[in-house]
This record gives structure tokens, C-alpha cells and sequence, in this order.
């Protein structure tokens, strides 16, 4: 019986503990892909100047088309110096986003191992409980049997004092004096 009752307590906090979890996941979810819209946002912008960078390459502005003037050597420079500088970048993000895995992985491993625990301190609690359920059927039965003893024993002691009564009775009857009325 109070393992019945034990059972919806137990869910209950696991549900409780779970609703606070899911926050917590909600959050870092969140903020993992905030971060990796940031990483993909970075690297469209590092294709799209790549392929400015490649344009600027094939740009010719000389003399009849034919050769390539200071000025689209210089542009084509600091298109590729903003492609690096926007690879930096991509780095520094792609670190961010790999440390928020990292410490999700982490929460997760350590959620894991505390839900282990709870669950390992409520079968222990259940277990204990059984074991005290156990020892207190145990002591019912025996004293079960102390009373049907006790009512054997009882019934023998009726059934002999019955039995003295009637042999009182017929000693008593036989040695009674007789009247003689003659």
C-alpha cells in the first residue's frame, strides 16, 4: 500500500526536476543557434566576398583592357584582406559555438550523473521500504500464529475444566451418602 502511494510521489518530483531542466535546455538551445546563425551568417558574407575577390581578379582597368592598374591590384588586396579578416572571425565564433557544446555536453553529463544518484537514492528508498514492509508482514504472521496458539490453548484449557468439572460431579455422586427412608 504505501508503495502504491510512493510511486506518484516519486514521479512527481522527477517531473518537477524535469520542468526546471527543460528551462535550462530551452535557453542553451537558444543560444547554441543564435550563435550558429552568427557562424553561418559569417561564412555567406566570406563566400560573398570571395566571389568579389575573384571578380576583382579578372577585373583588367588598363590600357585597353589588357592590364591590371595599381588601383584593381590595391582593391583586390582589401577584398582579401576582408576575407581574412572575416576568417578571423568565423574562428573566433566557430570557438564560441564549440564551447557552448562543450558545456552542454558537460551540463548534460553532470544532469546524467545527478539524476543517477536520485535514482539510485529513491530505489534504495524503495528497497528499504519493501525490507520494512517484509519485517512488518513477518511480525504480523508470527503474531497470527501467537494467537492461534494462544486460542488452541484456550480451548484445551476449557475442554479440561470441563472435563474436571464432569468428573467432579461424578466423583461427587458416587460418594455421596445415600438417604435410606425405609
Amino acid at each position: 500500500m504505501k508503495h502504491i502511494l510512493l510511486i506518484p510521489l516519486l514521479l512527481c518530483i522527477f517531473k518537477i526536476s524535469q520542468g526546471q531542466d527543460s528551462t535550462i535546455v530551452k535557453a542553451d538551445s537558444m543560444t547554441f543557434e543564435a550563435q550558429r546563425e552568427r557562424v553561418n551568417h559569417l561564412l555567406d558574407e566570406r563566400s560573398r566576398r570571395f566571389g568579389e575577390y575573384d571578380e576583382s581578379l579578372q577585373k583588367k582597368t588598363g590600357v585597353f583592357g589588357l592590364f591590371k592598374t595599381k588601383k584593381d591590384m590595391q582593391k583586390s588586396i582589401d577584398i582579401l584582406r576582408q576575407v581574412v579578416l572575416n576568417d578571423n572571425n568565423i574562428f573566433i565564433e566557430t570557438r564560441k559555438l564549440l564551447d557552448l557544446k562543450d558545456a552542454q555536453s558537460e551540463r548534460y553529463q553532470r544532469l546524467a550523473a545527478e539524476y543517477d544518484n536520485q535514482v539510485s537514492a529513491y530505489m534504495k528508498t524503495i528497497t528499504k521500504l519493501q525490507n520494512e514492509n517484509d519485517k512488518l508482514r513477518e511480525e504480523l504472521k508470527s503474531m497470527e500464529n501467537t494467537d492461534r496458539g494462544s486460542g488452541i490453548m484456550l480451548y484445551i484449557s476449557i475442554i479440561v475444566i470441563i472435563g474436571l468439572i464432569i468428573a467432579l460431579i461424578y466423583q461427587y455422586n458416587r460418594h455421596k451418602p445415600k438417604k435410606v427412608t425405609e
